[in-house]
Order: structure tokens, then C-alpha cells, then sequence
């Protein structure tokens, strides 16, 4: 099994670095947080497994019991919430125009392609270019910061006035940004991107809206090559029981864009490449419980599990409170 890192918190606040492998996890002497770790790694110009090598092995830890527990937290974070940028591309993934499509031809008033179907097509012709090349853009939106980051088992919380909150489960790759501006991938991560649907049924226009909300990340770092085949499974859990579940795919040959071309139409912006910065980028998805019929409510647990990853994403779904905006005049 891949080479994972994760991110623990006592119970007394102390921060500690985890490296799993296979069904073996240690404590990392000496690391506080992955982010440490990486920027000790671009200035060695070593690898992460590498500088996790050279910090010797710590106590074991159980992550299945740490997990429960409540301990483990984000594998990714930054001091100052401001430098983690939350983003993403849609119409990724073989198969995920179907539902995008669907949701946008019912305020068509004519059967042309719709834009999605029109940007999915282009996808599927140019989003693998050759090594060294650029392909096709995909689509892309903005999230937030990295105040939108909930932790493992937190409440995804909409806000008051959202139309819906639904899971989105699929990958993210993780990015911190050198001293010389380049990008470099830290691993994936399993991820809850989590949408207002409803809102973004209305008017494709209004995407950047629905894409304005929290987002979860699984414990686990996953950490060297991205797999090329993942197969996992989503499911909402009311009350106890699963009311809806289905199995999603995602890596590259489940996917009409590469990640190599995902990375380059993102960072080919030099305000994506400020040094220091951490970057969460979601890959997108093709299976989605709105596209099912299925409406969403408060209390509900969002539950993502996916090999090679061994523990979940699991988040229940909340509703915040109105919180009344007034502008002043200076």
C-alpha cells in the first residue's frame, strides 16, 4: 500500500506528523505538520519520503482508534488561513457531462448542446495531450480559503441561504508553492467538495455561486504517483440508515482530462504560483446523489471511503445560522 502522511493533535493541543504504510503507522519525530516537512523537503531538494526517513521512526499509532478519537485532523493547513486557496475543474471525469447536462437542458429552450455537454466534448478530444504539451482548459471555480476547510468528521455547514448542500466525492491534489514560485504536489487526498446544486440547476451562470461553500478532506496524504484507477464508494446515512449509496471512479483512465493538464491550466497563472501558498485542487466527479432525485437534509452524514485510502471521509451535513449583512458607507 502507498506511502500515506497524516496530521494529529493531542488532546493537549500538541501537533505531530503520522507516516502510514501498508497497515503500519509511526509518529514522525521532530514534525509538527506535513507542511514543515514538505518545505524541508524542497530545500534539500529530497523527496517526502525521504525527509520522513532521515526523522526516524516514532511510537506506533492506531490510526482507526486516533480517527474516532477525534485527533486526527486536516493533512493540510497553513498558519494564516489566507495562503491555502480552495479550488477546482468540473468535467473532468468519463461520464460527468451526464448529470451536468441534465440539470442544464431544463432551462434550455432549444436542443443544442448545452455548454456543459459542448466543454465535456472538448474535454474528451484534448485533455490528454502529449507529454510536454498543454490540452484542452477545463472548467474552473473558486472555493475559498483555507477557513473553508472543515476537519475530519466536522459538519459540512451550509450557509443560511443555500438551496442544497450535496456531497461531491472525488480527489484533491495538495500543492505548496516553492521559494521560486514552482509547484509542487505533496500527494492526494480523498475529499468531500461538497455544492449547492439546486442553486447551480437555476443558471449555469451561477456555478460560482454554488461552489462558494466548505469543502472535507480525508485524514490520509497520499503521497508519490497518483493511481491511475480508483474505485470508491458515496453514501448518505439518515438516521442510522443509508437512504442512498453509490460507487464512483476517478484517476486518470476514469478521467477525460490528465492531472498534468488539470496542474498546468491552473498554475500557468502567476498569482496561483506566490511562494509559501498551499493549494487544494479538486478533480471533479461523475456520480452525485442530486442527479439521483436525492434532496439532502440537515443531520444527514456524508460517508466517502476509496482504496488506497483506508480511512473515510465522514461529515454530517449542517445549516448555519443568518447572519444579517449590511454595508456602510465611510
Amino acid at each position: 500500500m502507498a506511502f500515506r502522511l497524516l496530521q494529529h493533535r493531542a488532546a493537549d493541543g500538541t501537533r505531530s506528523v503520522i507516516a502510514a504504510r501498508d497497515d503500519t503507522a509511526t509518529f514522525v519525530p521532530g514534525m509538527a505538520s506535513v507542511r514543515a516537512l514538505a518545505a524541508r523537503a524542497i530545500a534539500g531538494g529530497s523527496t517526502l519520503e525521504q525527509v520522513v526517513a532521515s526523522c526516524g521512526t516514532g511510537e506506533a499509532v492506531d490510526l482507526a482508534a486516533e480517527h474516532a478519537a477525534g485527533r486526527l485532523i486536516a493533512p493540510i493547513d497553513h498558519d494564516d488561513d489566507a495562503h491555502v486557496l480552495l479550488t477546482g475543474t468540473g468535467l473532468t471525469h468519463l461520464g460527468s457531462a451526464e448529470g451536468r447536462d441534465q440539470m442544464h437542458r431544463e432551462t434550455s429552450v432549444t436542443e443544442a448542446k448545452t455548454d456543459s455537454m459542448r466543454m465535456f466534448l472538448e474535454g474528451v478530444a484534448g485533455g490528454k495531450p502529449a507529454d510536454g504539451q498543454t490540452g484542452q482548459q477545463p472548467e474552473w471555480f473558486y472555493k475559498g480559503d483555507g477557513s473553508q476547510l472543515v476537519a475530519p468528521g466536522a459538519p459540512l455547514t451550509m450557509p443560511d441561504f443555500a438551496q442544497d448542500g450535496g456531497e461531491e466525492p472525488e480527489l484533491a491534489g495538495i500543492y505548496l508553492i516553492g521559494p521560486d514560485g514552482t509547484p509542487f504536489r505533496l500527494g492526494l487526498c480523498l475529499a468531500n467538495e461538497f455544492s449547492d446544486h439546486v442553486t447551480e440547476r437555476h443558471n449555469y451562470l451561477w456555478l460560482a455561486h454554488s461552489k462558494l461553500r466548505q469543502a472535507a478532506l480525508g485524514p490520509e496524504l497520499l503521497v508519490g504517483p497518483p493511481p491511475c484507477h480508483v474505485e470508491g464508494n458515496s453514501r448518505i446515512v439518515r438516521n442510522g440508515e443509508t437512504v442512498w449509496e453509490k460507487p464512483f471512479l476517478s484517476g486518470e483512465d476514469n478521467m477525460s482530462h490528465s492531472i498534468a493538464n488539470l496542474e498546468a491550466h491552473h498554475f500557468k497563472y502567476a498569482l496561483f504560483r506566490r511562494p509559501g501558498d498551499i493549494h487544494i485542487h479538486f478533480f471533479g466527479t461523475a456520480t452525485l446523489s442530486f442527479t439521483d432525485g436525492v434532496r439532502t437534509e440537515t443531520g444527514d452524514v456524508f460517508e466517502i471511503d476509496a482504496a488506497p485510502f483506508t480511512l473515510p471521509v465522514r461529515n454530517p451535513l449542517a445549516r448555519a445560522a443568518a447572519e444579517p449583512v449590511s454595508v456602510r458607507a465611510l
